[in-house]
């Protein structure tokens, strides 16, 4: 991920000219390594990172390890006051978890990755009627790098986006080779999604329906990352250290492995789990919850084997014409816990975010009284 010297970027190099010419071939990431290169493109090298790369030890493992939190039983009064716990303390320490048996079936896990591979792995010109830059106006599109003009450095990765709620596109607007997979994944996990809101409310000590009732799983968009294998991963990186500028994020990935959370400084590989689900705190909740509940930064290295499949689902409002405001929630609140944000919508707290790329810098700050 770090150049080194002797692949420093040149001062004469027109970086502006390279990433227009790249974004030109509509055909992304997977063009290239289907062109057969052997090094990557400059616009793709990486600073050095101002975090320690190393991951924990293996002595550390069971310590420094994602919880993995089963959520089976929560008609139970017992069990469920088990698991609010549970996803309350991963929240406050962690910001992501990982979830099993939570109701989506393990076939629609599978053919949800397999339909992601499957729209990649299409004809090229089928594919590229779908390229379009994200602030356009379709509902479905796919472009490499939604930051490729404003990031530091571009990302080893193409994205398949997904705008499925609160007006899900029609039917003949999804690519045909994933069209029924995607719209049965998204039902499940909008589902699903309601379902973490209440936990999370609970945990929160407010009643079950508040997230829900202030719109949280108001807005969904479902994304198709795909990260082909790279020549040189250690110059590049597949998705930069971030966080997410949403209420909530729930990710199906598959075992190549590669994302990694930032915890006590150093850098976690979230595993993967067969059948599981990765869920981590948005900017949002960390915001309406004054700090209690965690958005970490996160990351998703290079890796020489590939393709690397993940289908993260936003629940998200910032896309919506809503002049909605959110602030700490007063019920939280105490002349001991005085709010620590000043209040913002949704679009407004997006519309910076994507302006300002993927640059390791916290929008939250903004925000802070």
């Amino acid at each position: 991920m770090v150049a080194t010297s002797r692949n420093e970027v040149p001062t004469n190099y027109d970086r502006k000219h390279e990433l227009k010419a790249f974004d030109e071939t509509k055909e992304g990431v997977k063009g290239l390594v289907d062109a057969g290169i052997t090094e990557i493109p400059r616009i793709f090298y990486h600073p050095p990172d101002e975090y320690s790369i190393d991951n924990t030890s293996d002595s550390d493992e069971v310590r420094c390890s994602i919880p993995v939190i089963d959520i089976e039983g929560l008609f139970d009064r017992t069990k469920r006051k088990e698991i609010v716990a549970a996803i309350g303390e991963a929240s406050e320490t962690w910001g992501f978890f990982q979830i099993s048996n939570h109701g989506i079936p393990f076939d629609v896990l599978e053919e949800m990755k397999d339909g992601v591979r499957r729209f990649y792995e299409q004809d090229t010109e089928v594919k590229k009627q779908y390229y379009s830059r994200a602030d356009s106006s379709s509902t479905v599109l796919y472009n490499s790098n939604f930051d490729l003009y404003s990031a530091q450095a571009a990302s080893w990765r193409d994205s398949l986006l997904c705008y499925m709620a609160p007006t899900p596109p029609k039917k003949e607007d999804f690519p045909e080779v994933c069209r029924e997979i995607l719209v049965e994944y998204s039902k499940q996990v909008m589902k699903l999604g309601k379902l973490l809101f209440e936990l999370l409310s609970e945990a929160l000590g407010l009643n079950a329906s508040h997230l829900n009732d202030i719109d949280c799983s108001e807005g969904l968009m479902v994304l198709g990352h795909y990260y082909p294998a790279c020549p040189q991963p250690e110059l590049t990186i597949g998705l930069s250290k971030h966080t997410d500028n949403n209420f909530m994020t729930v990710l199906l990935q598959d075992n190549i492995g590669g994302l990694q959370v930032l915890h006590q400084n150093k850098w976690i590989d979230v595993p993967h789990v067969p059948g599981a689900l990765v869920v981590n705190i948005g900017d949002f909740i960390q915001l309406i919850s004054n700090d209690r509940f965690k958005s970490v930064e996160h990351r998703v290295l290079a890796n020489h084997r590939g393709p690397r499949v993940s289908v993260p689902s936003f629940f998200s409002t910032g896309l919506l014409p809503s002049t909605k405001l959110y602030g700490p929630i007063k019920e939280l609140l105490s002349e001991d816990n005085p709010p620590k944000y000043r209040e913002t919508t949704a679009r407004d707290y997006n519309a910076y975010y994507v302006k300002k790329g993927l640059d390791g810098k916290s929008t939250l700050s903004r925000l802070k009284l």
